[in-house]
């Protein structure tokens, strides 16, 4: 499953090719982590892992610094998450997680999006069973044990623990998200990257002309500064 997460990462970026988007994602993440669990890192886990992975793509500290006292400040106080189902062209379903300060202005654009290119806007819970929610860690390999990390990361409910050659790779479910993020500082492992992802369940089979069709809708939706990540069922 670390390919999942590795190939994952590698769509949202290579499609915001430009850092200043990379920035804005994450800084709206810090923003909604702040918001959930306070300005201090230390007691607030997802602000931490936004921290971690905005350093990951090179996101400068006062970059990082700024976001944080932006989400404390009204300006950034209407901000909240939204999560809309889809359907993109070819029976392809997607997750598509927002945050923004305007539901009224996102809603109406991805519907733009979508009805532009042969697609629509799902009812809640059309979709979502079609996807489980993950969480992954990429973890710098220093040396670390694999067998005993494997055994104890078990414990903490780690479904999958590999080692691939940009680093080692926690699998957990969503839910066991803190308490395998807990294990792994305790143990003073570097955690490179984290995310909580939705994989699919349910896959459809498309042509590469689809493939390339529905990838141009998702680059549509991925390139509004109010769209944090979107999923879809495509089959690889």
């Amino acid at each position: 499953m670390g390919r999942v997460f590795e190939k994952r990462k590698h769509r949202i970026f290579a499609r915001n090719d430009k850092l200043s988007k990379i920035f804005t994602k994450i800084g709206r993440e810090i923003t909604m982590a702040v918001k959930s669990g306070g300005a201090d890192p230390g007691g607030n886990s997802r602000l931490r892992a936004a921290i971690q992975n905005g350093r990951a793509q090179n996101m400068p500290k006062e970059k990082i610094d700024n976001a944080i006292h932006k989400a404390i400040s009204k300006d950034e106080s209407d901000f909240q998450e939204i999560v809309y189902e889809a359907f993109a062209p070819f029976g392809v379903a997607m997750m598509i997680e927002c945050a923004s300060d305007n539901p009224t202005r996102t809603v109406a654009n991805l519907r733009m999006y979508l009805s532009r290119n042969s697609g629509s806007l799902g009812t809640t819970g059309s979709v979502a069973f079609m996807f489980e929610r993950k969480a992954f860690f990429q973890l710098e390999d220093k040396g670390i044990d694999m067998d005993e990390l494997t055994l104890e990361a078990i414990d903490f409910g780690a479904e999958e623990v590999s080692k691939e050659d940009d680093g080692i790779y926690v699998t957990t479910d969503f839910l066991d998200y803190g308490k395998m993020q807990s294990f792994i500082e305790q143990k003073g492992f570097t955690i490179i990257e984290s995310s909580k992802l939705r994989v699919p369940t349910t896959t459809v089979d498309v042509n590469e002309a689809q493939i390339e069709s529905v990838n141009a809708l998702i680059d549509i939706i991925e390139d509004d500064d109010d769209v944090q990540a979107v999923y879809n069922n495509m089959k690889d």
